[in-house]
């Protein structure tokens, strides 16, 4: 997986044990989420992919999960160089506990995470390998072990870190927050691959095309022979 982008709503003690029984997803919550926070645009369902396929989907796409006290909502608004930006319809749509931002892109060498808790912010950070983008809150305990070092960056051979250069790379220390919060990584196997997301595309208000319908089949004449009183079938297919 190359990036994610995903807000996870959680009211359960345990979503790690919540998702490692790979739950099926709730279409029917997935598709009122969906239409609530985009009441601007025109919401049609598209397939069930996996969050494996779906972490890191278009602009004009959301795919959302609906389990037993976790929602997860794999959205590009979540791509955020400053996760304090989250629009306050994304922080707390759902009366959850907690609400987290995951983000990372590993072809750019970024990575962002943040918590709010019952709507209140509490922790954001997200980096380049050199840049700090942004860094509010109270680090957590678990964010130690990456300070000091223990996780360095996988520097290629032609590359150099400068003097400004993290002690680790971006894309895992949001990964790791993400083990921390949710039990799995994205960026290490096991994943939870085949968790089940429900998809939608986004339309302009107004502008999404026409379902379409299928057409009954059509009456033709072998049809209306075979009915009761008609010829038998041997003599229509003569």
């Amino acid at each position: 997986m190359k990036s994610a982008s995903t807000l996870w709503y959680v009211d359960t003690a345990d979503p790690a044990a919540v998702l490692r029984e790979r739950p099926a997803s709730d279409p029917g919550a997935a598709q009122a989420l969906a239409g609530e926070l985009y009441a601007d645009n025109d919401v049609r369902p598209i397939v069930v992919g996996t969050l494996d396929g779906c972490a890191g989907p278009d602009r004009d796409e959301v795919y959302i999960g609906c389990y037993p006290g976790v929602t997860v909502v794999c959205t590009a608004e979540a791509a955020l160089i400053e996760p304090t930006r989250l629009p306050d319809l994304l922080v707390r749509p759902l009366a959850s506990e907690h609400t987290y931002l995951i983000s990372f892109d590993t072809t750019v060498h970024w990575g962002a995470f943040a918590h709010w808790e019952r709507g209140e912010f509490r922790r954001s950070f997200s980096s380049t390998r050199v840049d700090i983008l942004e860094n509010e809150g109270l680090p957590m305990v678990w964010e130690r072990e990456f300070w000091a070092g223990d996780h360095p960056v996988p520097w290629d051979r032609d590359d150099r870190p400068g003097p400004q250069s993290l002690p680790f790379d971006p894309p895992d220390f949001a990964d790791a927050a993400n083990a921390h919060w949710l039990g799995f990584r994205y960026l290490e196997a096991p994943r939870l691959g085949d968790l089940p997301v429900c998809g939608f595309t986004l339309y302009p208000k107004g502008r999404a095309p026409e379902p379409v319908s299928t057409a009954p089949p059509r009456r033709g004449l072998s049809r209306w022979l075979r009915r009761p009183g008609r010829l038998a079938d041997d003599q229509v297919d003569q």
